[in-house]
């Protein structure tokens, strides 16, 4: 065990080495200041000034090369390229490289002589400034609370109703300057994301060709990336129609199903839902054979097929939705109607009832 520094024996169970009298740690002061290189070397000094100045300089050459390479090493095929012929795959790869290279030559260089400068030759002194009561002494809060009631007093807020009020219907009317012209941004958008393009009798085609599918078609564990058999690149807003209405359908043993209600939605385990990710979007479009669990491949979102599509893992808050099926006179799956609730992220108050 050390000693003190006083030549005593700390006590039993103490881990602190501090003169007894003193009642704790000394002081240990600042140590003695390191000067620099160019503190106490003119030559020194000088040398890091001229590298300073060699660094902006070669800023400058960097921009200069951005700026050279944006007219002369271009992608277009009517414009000229120094190393490569104008409008191919390498004229575009050189455009980028030497675009690049100049920008970051020019970036990288005052960021690197800014710090050199503040590490050689700005002031390196070390300073100590006690620290004071950071509250006011009563004086100057009371004089302050006395500035802040002439000020009300001079400008007669309390003696001019008038126009306090009109101050104030004036400040509350001006953000109806920024409001107004939302109203110019388009149509609201109304019901058009609670509804998609599926309806009661339409049958399930496959995403690829567009044929139909019957239910004697779907291998149990298998999955089918379906859209409306009706929808075509001739239906109007074909796009938006077809990204909302992207389903997948799989089949399971009806024995594994932990909820009767999607059960009942499906038929003889054949289930459809959402292709759409209930967190941002992206397609869920990975299938676990073994677990029958679907996967958003974006965020890992996971929901089990077996119980209605609930979210078992990752940032998704609810369900898929899901489409209920059945199967028509001719044994084709068919929809009967459309998804009960609105499918893609969450949205406003779009599940404030379940």
């Amino acid at each position: 065990m050390n000693d003190n520094i006083d030549g005593t024996r700390p006590a039993r169970g103490v881990s602190a080495i501090a003169p007894r009298e003193n009642g704790g740690f000394p002081n240990p002061g600042l140590p003695p200041h390191q000067h620099r290189r160019a503190d106490v070397d003119p030559r020194a000094e000088k040398r890091a000034e001229r590298l300073v100045a060699v660094m902006f300089l070669l800023s400058v050459l960097g921009t200069a090369l951005f700026i050279a390479a944006y007219f002369l090493v271009t992608p277009q095929p009517d414009s000229p390229n120094l190393f490569a012929e104008p409008g191919t795959p390498r004229a575009l790869w050189w455009s980028n490289l030497m675009i690049g290279l100049g920008l970051a030559i020019a970036v990288f260089f005052i960021g690197a002589a800014a710090v050199h400068w503040a590490k050689t030759l700005m002031p390196d002194d070390e300073v100590v400034e006690e620290r004071h009561p950071i509250r006011s002494t009563d004086e100057s809060r009371d004089a302050a609370v006395g500035i802040i009631r002439d000020g009300l007093d001079e400008s007669g807020i309390g003696r001019r109703p008038l126009i306090v009020t009109s101050m104030v219907a004036a400040l509350a009317a001006l953000p109806i300057a920024v409001l107004a012209p939302l109203s110019t941004l388009g149509p609201m958008p109304g019901n058009k994301l609670h509804h998609t393009f599926w309806k009661s009798g339409m049958r399930l085609a496959r995403d690829h060709d567009g044929t139909p599918i019957k239910a004697s078609d779907v291998a149990m564990n298998s999955i089918f990336h379906v859209m409306p058999e009706d929808l075509t690149s001739e239906t109007p807003h074909f796009l938006e129609e077809r990204a909302k209405a992207a389903a997948v359908i799989v089949r399971i043993d009806p024995k594994l199903g932990k909820n009767e209600e999607s059960l009942a939605n499906g038929y003889e385990g054949i289930l459809a839902f959402s292709k759409i990710c209930t967190h941002v979007g992206c397609p869920v479009a990975l299938y676990e054979q073994q677990t029958h669990h679907m996967l958003c491949p974006c965020h890992q979102s996971t929901f089990d097929v077996t119980d209605a599509a609930k979210v078992i893992f990752g940032p998704a808050h609810r369900p898929l939705p899901q489409l209920p099926i059945e199967v028509d006179a001719e044994g084709y799956l068919v929809a009967r109607g459309d998804f009960p609730e609105p499918i893609g992220p969450s949205f406003w108050d779009i599940h404030k009832d379940k």
